[in-house]
């Protein structure tokens, strides 16, 4: 059990992808020990103020991170896990940005962070602050 579940609540992510995509990411690396639904058509993602980031933008930081060495870990040297996310590169829309909803058991918005580059996501510290001053 996760910190996140000692606190009593659950975790799902949502993924901009159909459940056979899915079932193809958990099969190159591995069960998640949470729930991953599909939103396809990225209904919930726009409805919740998500946004896509550029192509242009992304593809930028992508080269500057690739000639710093600061993406080194990016593309996964096991072989099943990196033609998933060469895959993905291509068919995917990789563009998008999440975030982190935390919602109580009615269904009340109590805290959200939308991510607005790859690498500003919410931090779990934050998350198990919110979490605990909820219980």
């Amino acid at each position: 059990m996760n910190e996140i579940e000692k606190q009593g609540f659950q975790v799902i992510a949502i993924a901009p992808s159909n459940a056979k995509y899915i079932s193809q990411f958990e099969d190159a690396f591995g069960e998640f020990p949470f729930v991953i639904a599909g939103d396809p058509k990225r209904e919930a993602y726009r409805g919740m103020g998500h946004h896509t980031m550029p192509k242009w933008k992304l593809l930028g930081r992508a080269f500057v991170g690739f000639v710093t060495r600061k993406m080194d870990g990016f593309i996964p040297k096991e072989q099943k896990k990196k033609d998933f996310v060469l895959k993905s590169m291509k068919t995917q829309d990789v563009y998008i940005q999440g975030g982190t909803w935390i919602y109580d058991e009615k269904g009340k918005l109590i805290w959200k962070h939308i991510d607005q580059s790859p690498e500003d996501h919410a931090k779990i510290d934050s998350v198990i602050d919110v979490l605990k001053k909820e219980n």
